[in-house]
């Protein structure tokens, strides 16, 4: 028989992190643990509160209903959690923990062999311009090679300062740039924001301006002069055919995945299908998981072979991350065979 619980856990960012929807101190999570004769499996269940479509004031229910039907199988409660993508994610990932060699081993890959790394950008946090120009300084000396920069939340002519600031020492073969808006634009003044900061020749910037708004940014999306990623815009999408119909009305340039937010692995392949049949490119994105979640999402994300930078930079953030083989260095995410995992609830 197959048994399984659950367990909520906070994570405590180590310094207070800005987006344009407000500052981050500490982010919930939880965590499934399935257990079968002498096996464990461990799945994180990465909830974004205030953005995650599962934010509902059932999860924690909604978990236990798992827990207790455990036995109908993954495929079964898959399809009953289609509202649910983060629980998705965790029970898809904690059911590959449970049937591999080692709990932590999802994907075995030159990269779990220590033999590749993954290379991803440099988390740049919205704040005042000092704190700001220290995190693109400390992202450089670092050696990453791409950073994406969160811009929206405060004043507009600062930020295009902090973006000239690094063009004048870093061109685009130097420095790889991106910008996250997280919806901060007005669909009235986006196209004029995006002109301003494509003199910058930035490699994309992530949803100018909130989901929901289709048609605005399908006409965004069709004059803009720089490369437009969606990422809210795919959260609470759950159809396979409402995927397609959305990037193929929209057509946007770019798709960011967060399995997390977007029904898990499986959601993701549909998401990543569609993307090809219509000539969109994508990367991946963790979603502020504990290195539990990371840890999945790098070695699926290896497994992929997309060489464009990955978002999977946000195992340091925290002050009581577990302790996992995943390093990064110089611009690259690699996972370091020699440095044992510590989990413990």
């Amino acid at each position: 028989m197959l048994k399984a619980n659950y367990h909520k856990y906070i994570l405590d960012f180590k310094q207070a992190s800005g987006t344009s929807r407000g500052i981050l101190t500490q982010k919930e999570t939880w965590f499934i643990t399935l257990f079968q004769n002498e096996k464990k499996g461990i799945g994180e269940c990465g909830i974004l509160r205030g953005l995650s479509s599962d934010d509902t004031p059932n999860y924690e229910q909604k978990l236990k209903w798992v827990c207790d039907n455990i036995n109908l199988g993954l495929d079964v409660l898959l399809k009953q959690l289609q509202a649910y993508p983060s629980i998705q994610f965790g029970l898809e990932t904690a059911f590959l923990s449970l049937n591999a060699v080692d709990e932590f081993t999802l994907f075995p890959s030159s990269f779990t062999q220590g033999k590749d790394a993954i290379p991803i950008n440099g988390l740049v946090w919205m704040g005042d311009k000092h704190f700001m120009t220290s995190q693109i300084k400390t992202k450089i000396e670092q050696g990453f090679k791409c950073i994406k920069m969160k811009i929206g939340a405060i004043d507009f002519e600062t930020e295009l300062e902090l973006l000239k600031s690094i063009r004048t020492n870093f061109s685009s073969q130097d420095i790889e740039l991106r910008v996250d808006a997280n919806g901060a634009f007005s669909p009235s003044e986006a196209l004029t924001k995006l002109q301003q900061l494509a003199k910058f020749d930035l490699h994309s910037i992530e949803q100018p301006i909130k989901q929901g708004q289709h048609k605005a940014m399908a006409q965004l999306c069709k004059n803009t002069p720089l490369p437009i990623a969606l990422d809210e815009e795919l959260i609470g999408v759950f159809k396979t055919e409402d995927k397609y119909s959305l990037l193929n009305f929209i057509k946007p340039q770019y798709i960011i995945l967060k399995p997390s937010l977007i029904g898990g692995i499986a959601g993701s392949k549909q998401w990543i299908k569609h993307a090809n049949n219509l000539n969109i490119n994508w990367w991946i994105t963790s979603a502020l998981e504990s290195n539990i979640g990371l840890n999945a999402i790098a070695q699926w994300t290896y497994t992929l072979q997309n060489n464009m930078p990955q978002g999977l930079g946000t195992g340091s953030l925290f002050t009581n991350n577990f302790t996992s083989p995943l390093h990064v260095k110089n611009g690259e995410l690699h996972y370091k065979t020699d440095t044992n995992w510590k989990f413990k609830l």
